[in-house]
C-alpha cells in the first residue's frame, strides 16, 4: 500500500475557501503601504547563511536551532531559507546602493521559514509583511510606522490589540546593561531555568522574555535598561512617545520587551493581542542603526517593522470575519447553440467586470440549476433553444425568491452592472 501523500509537518495549503479572506488582508495592507509611500521590493527566499548569523545574531534561537541550513552539494556554498526579511531587505540596499539618491522607503511579503515548535500561530514555513525605511534617523519616522500600523487596524476592524513598546538604548548602553543583568541574574542562579543558564552569558537580555511562571518574580526584580540609556537615545525615545501621545496612540511601556534579533537598537516595539494565546504578537518592529554598516555598506539609520499574516488571518477569523469569492453570474445552457453561444456571451459579461461561471459539460436544467445554486453566484442568466431564437437570456436571483426577468443579449451586462456594482 502506498504511503499518503501529504504536506511536511509545519508546511501548509491555503485552501481556496481560506484564500479570500487573504486577499482582503494583503490588498489593505498594499493600500496602506501605498499611502506611506513605501516601494515594492521583491527578494530572494535563499540567501547565504552567513548574512543571517552576522545580522539576527550568533545565539539567538533563530540562528542557533532554527534555521533551514545546507551546503549546496554543487558548489559547496552555505545557504539558508530565510527566517525573517530585513537582513535579505539590507543586503538589497547594500548591494544595489539603494540609498546613494537619498532616504528610500521599501517593502515585501512572501514566505519565510524557521524550524519552530508548531502550534496555533506558529507554523515552520509563514508569511510576512515587512516595510523597512533607510537613512531616516528622526523619531517621527519610528512614530510613523506605528501609526501605519495603527491605521492598517483600524481598516482591518482589529480592536483587541495593545501597543508594548521600549528603547533598548545603543550598542554601549547594552554592553553596560548586559554586565549588570548577568551580576544579578548570577545571584539568582538557582531560581533560573535550563534555558535561561545557557543564554546567560550568551544573550542575557533574552532571559527577560522568559514565560516561565517560576521566574518571573525574579526577572521582574531585574536591572531596567531604561536607566541605562545614555541621553540621546533617551531623547530619541522620548520624543517617539511624544508623537504617540500626540497622535492619541495608547501604549504599555514594557521594560522586558527586547525582541529577539541582535540587530535592534533603540525604539522596539510589538503589537499584541490576547485574542491568540501564547502567540498573541501580531505585527513587531524597531530601529537598527547600525546593521547596515555592520554588513559592510555606509553608516545609515534605518527602521522597519514585520507582520505576521497567518495571525492576522487567525485574529479576524476568532473575530468571526468570513469572505468568500463568489461568482455574480451562473451561465446555464441548454443545447447546442445556447451552449455554443454562451462561451461567447460569459467573455462579453466579464468583458465589464462581472465574474462569470460558465456551465461546461452539458446536464439537465434542473442539474444546472442545483449547480448553480452551489456555486454561490447571485444570478443564474438561463439560455436555452427559445431565448437563442428571440435573443433574450432569462435572468433569476438565486439569493432573492421570485426575482426573474427577461432581458435582451445587448442590455444583459447593463442590467448587471445596475444591480451588483
Amino acid at each position: 500500500m502506498s504511503k499518503k501523500l501529504q504536506s511536511i509537518k509545519g508546511f501548509y495549503d491555503v485552501l481556496p475557501d481560506k484564500t479570500p479572506l487573504w486577499h482582503f488582508v494583503e490588498d489593505q495592507m498594499r493600500e496602506m503601504l501605498n499611502l506611506y509611500a513605501y516601494e515594492k521590493i521583491n527578494l530572494p527566499l535563499v540567501e547565504p547563511t552567513s548574512l543571517f548569523v552576522d545580522s539576527v545574531g550568533t545565539h539567538t534561537d533563530i540562528v542557533e536551532k532554527e534555521m533551514y541550513s545546507w551546503v549546496d552539494p554543487l558548489n559547496e556554498d552555505q545557504l539558508t531559507l530565510r527566517p525573517e526579511g530585513t537582513a535579505g531587505c539590507v543586503r538589497s540596499v547594500i548591494e544595489h546602493n539603494l540609498t546613494y539618491n537619498g532616504p528610500i522607503r521599501l517593502w515585501y511579503q512572501g514566505p519565510m521559514f524557521r524550524h519552530e515548535n508548531v502550534q496555533k500561530g506558529r507554523q515552520r514555513q509563514f508569511n510576512q509583511v515587512g516595510a523597512e525605511a533607510f537613512g531616516f534617523d528622526d523619531a517621527n519616522v519610528d512614530a510613523e510606522q506605528i501609526l501605519l500600523l495603527a491605521r492598517l487596524w483600524k481598516a482591518l476592524d482589529i480592536k483587541d490589540v495593545e501597543l508594548h513598546i521600549n528603547s533598548i538604548g545603543d550598542p554601549d548602553d547594552r554592553l553596560k546593561y548586559r554586565a549588570e543583568l548577568i551580576r544579578y541574574f548570577e545571584v539568582h542562579h538557582d531560581v533560573l531555568d535550563e534555558d535561561a543558564k545557557r543564554r546567560l552569558h550568551q544573550n542575557p537580555l533574552r532571559i527577560l522574555d522568559s514565560k516561565n511562571p517560576a521566574m518571573q518574580e525574579m526577572i521582574e526584580g531585574a536591572p531596567k535598561l531604561s536607566e541605562y540609556l545614555n541621553s540621546n537615545a533617551k531623547a530619541h525615545f522620548d520624543s517617539v512617545c511624544g508623537y504617540l501621545k500626540e497622535a492619541g496612540i495608547p501604549f504599555k511601556l514594557n521594560h522586558r520587551l527586547v525582541r529577539g534579533l541582535d540587530y535592534y537598537n533603540r525604539t522596539v516595539y510589538e503589537w499584541v493581542t490576547n485574542r491568540l494565546g501564547s502567540q498573541g504578537t501580531i505585527a513587531g518592529g524597531g530601529r537598527y542603526d547600525y546593521l547596515i554598516e555592520r554588513l559592510g555598506g555606509d553608516k545609515t539609520s534605518a527602521c522597519g517593522f514585520g507582520i505576521g499574516l497567518e495571525r492576522i488571518i487567525l485574529l479576524l477569523e476568532e473575530m468571526g470575519v468570513i469572505l468568500q469569492n463568489e461568482p455574480n453570474i451562473y451561465l446555464v445552457n441548454l443545447g447546442d447553440a445556447a451552449e455554443s453561444y454562451a462561451l461567447k456571451l460569459s467573455e462579453t459579461l466579464r468583458s465589464h467586470g462581472l465574474k462569470v461561471v460558465l456551465n461546461s459539460g452539458g446536464s439537465s436544467f434542473k442539474s444546472q440549476m442545483k449547480r448553480a445554486d452551489k456555486s454561490g453566484a447571485t444570478f443564474a442568466v438561463i439560455l436555452g433553444d427559445d431565448e437563442m431564437k428571440e435573443g433574450v437570456a432569462q435572468v433569476k436571483s438565486l439569493r432573492v425568491e421570485n426575482v426573474q426577468a427577461t432581458i435582451k443579449f445587448d442590455q444583459l451586462a447593463e442590467f448587471f452592472l445596475k444591480k451588483l456594482l
